[in-house]
């Protein structure tokens, strides 16, 4: 541990303490000598300005005075070679996983994080290449109407725009207040409440276009309500659950499924063959059934009996394709 990191770990402890530390224990947490122990408190008291309390003698102690050390954080940014590593790589992944939208906005932030790891490693360079991001799915933004999108959602004011849904390819003007930003598999959505619909809505930002922000303020709609709306069923566009899915896998597909994430609410189980049984609640179908033909054979529908009959019909379409030559 470098003197820089020791500091910094000298001054959590500290910080953290509700009791003085002795000087064993420091010793033993900063991997260091009394006489380092002794230089780096010093440092920290002398030219940091630490509020640091110690008692001298046979149990050598340290602590920070009451009151003044609540108050007390170290000057500038501190961060230790995990967490710059950690901040080197949200680098990486905001510049690459969003070129058009976010690294042109952040390109301030990113310069001084540039800095902050140049400082840190003696001024080489360190090969940020070593980070790899690759976007899947990812649409291409408007970026006009993504920073008008995202401002609506922080000022909480309405927002008007135009929407060419990708179901039905139809345009309609809307008139919202945004509620929330979310993004869901490499791509933006918006959360808000559709004024002329009444209902609470999301909208793919990558199909908003003109958008424009009102005077108006958003109207509120309640996080837990928000949440029963949007979130209470499996995919991007839920709504109200209308059953329960239940899904079966291959003891293949089970390596990977069985430590995913589909749903807040899932339920899954090992069986006694190895396949592995996962639940979730969803309303639209067509999220779910898309995700379960990309397992193929090694996936099953086996209940509700009308989410079963409608992937049996997506399958037998499928394989209608190839009873003949293509043209």
């Amino acid at each position: 541990m470098d003197r820089y990191e020791r500091i910094l770990t000298l001054h959590r402890l500290l910080k953290s303490a509700r009791y003085p530390v002795s000087l064993s224990h420091l010793m033993e947490e900063l991997s260091c000598s009394r006489a380092t122990l002794y230089r780096d408190v010093a440092f920290l008291r002398d030219a940091l300005g630490a509020p640091v309390e110690s008692a001298g003698g046979e149990h050598a102690a340290f602590r920070y005075e009451a009151g003044e050390g609540d108050r007390f954080e170290l000057p500038g940014l501190w961060l230790t070679s995990d967490e710059l590593s950690a901040l080197m790589a949200l680098q990486a992944l905001v510049q690459r996983s969003d070129p058009g939208v976010l690294s042109g906005a952040l390109a301030p932030i990113s310069s001084r994080i540039e800095r902050l790891l140049a400082d840190h490693a003696g001024g080489k360079t360190l090969p940020v290449e070593r980070i790899r991001v690759i976007n899947y799915g990812s649409r291409k933004l408007d970026q006009h109407a993504f920073r008008v999108v995202a401002g609506s959602v922080l000022e909480r004011c309405q927002l008007r725009f135009r929407y060419r849904a990708r179901t039905t390819n139809a345009d309609s003007r809307r008139r919202v207040s945004p509620q929330r930003l979310t993004h869901y598999r490499d791509n933006w959505y918006l959360d808000a409440w559709d004024h002329d619909r009444e209902a609470l809505r999301s909208f793919a930002v990558d199909r908003i276009v003109e958008a424009h922000a009102l005077s108006e303020p958003a109207h509120e709609v309640a996080e837990a309500q928000l949440n029963q709306a949007l979130t209470s069923s499996y995919g991007i566009f839920a709504g109200a659950p209308k059953a329960w899915a239940t899904l079966r896998f291959s003891s293949h597909a089970a390596r990977w499924v069985a430590d995913e994430h589909w749903h807040s609410q899932q339920k899954g189980q090992w069986l006694a063959d190895g396949r592995y049984e996962l639940k979730l609640p969803y309303s639209n179908s067509r999220e779910l059934l898309m995700d379960m033909l990309k397992y193929g054979p090694e996936a099953e529908v086996v209940e509700p009996a009308p989410l079963r009959e409608e992937m049996k019909i997506l399958l037998q379409l499928a394989q209608g394709v190839y009873q003949t030559p293509p043209v």
